[in-house]
């Protein structure tokens, strides 16, 4: 058997993909994140499945949960939120399974900044305004960020920001990116996209903090910065759809 990690998306239950739907179809374990998922996607486990959810656990134990169950000869699926390769420890619990000599794969989610994009009907990467998204977290409590990887080196660049794990920080952020975005620039935080209880606020580096105190967002929130998310941004036609462009020239 092998442990199988698998990406639930944002929350709601019609994005999984097909792909994981089948995996939990037929799962006798499913070990998942009960702080992010909504309880509907559990909805397509078997009956008689084993639902154990990690949010008291520490990594040790969730790792025991799928060691045993691989033991055991049973099919196990660890539910990610969002997609397992961003922030998931998918790289901690996999280690530890290869020391214990426990095979497993990965099948990907829907992203949280993607659920967030799509919710606020914004391209990240609109042409001559912004071509590039810097996916990142800020540190509070929790693990230490590499030198090199400072907020103010990616404002520099000017791209869209897609900040994760950073909500109970947004007005020091907010002051922190406004010296390289400007206080204008556009914001738009997305907390439990496609779920329920979503909320969506949009406002600028300028007021956004008041805005998510006041909503009292704590956590499950995506914070986007950038131009490209000005409701009336006006950037460039595509090339690759203009209609000058030449066509006859053979692809490679």
């Amino acid at each position: 058997m092998t442990v199988h990690f698998v990406g639930a998306g944002p929350g709601a239950a019609d994005l999984l993909t097909v792909r994981a739907v089948r995996l939990l179809e037929r799962a006798d374990v499913v070990v998942y994140a009960g702080t992010y998922l909504d309880a509907e996607v559990l909805a397509s486990c078997r009956d008689g499945a084993r639902l154990v959810d990690t949010q008291d656990l520490d990594l040790d134990r969730i790792t025991a949960e799928l060691v045993d169950a691989h033991a055991a000869g049973l099919e196990v699926v660890r539910l990610c939120s969002g997609d397992p390769s961003l922030y998931s420890a998918v790289h901690e619990q996999a280690r530890r399974l290869d020391a214990h000599g426990v095979p497993w794969d990965v099948t990907p989610g829907v992203p949280a900044y993607a659920a967030a994009a799509a919710r606020l009907g914004a391209e990240l990467t609109v042409p001559e305004v912004v071509q590039s998204v810097v996916l990142t977290r800020t540190q509070a409590r929790s693990t230490a960020m590499p030198a090199g990887e400072s907020l103010a080196a990616f404002a520099a660049t000017g791209a869209t920001l897609a900040l994760h794990l950073a909500i109970t920080r947004t007005r020091e952020l907010a002051a922190e990116l406004a010296a390289s975005y400007g206080a204008d620039c556009p914001v738009a935080v997305v907390a439990n996209a496609s779920q329920p209880r979503e909320v969506v606020l949009r406002g600028t580096l300028g007021d956004i903090a008041d805005q998510v105190e006041s909503a009292g967002l704590r956590q499950a929130a995506v914070i986007l910065v950038g131009r490209a998310l000005a409701e009336d941004v006006r950037g460039a036609e595509s090339y690759l759809y203009d209609a000058e462009r030449d066509r006859s020239a053979k692809r490679r």
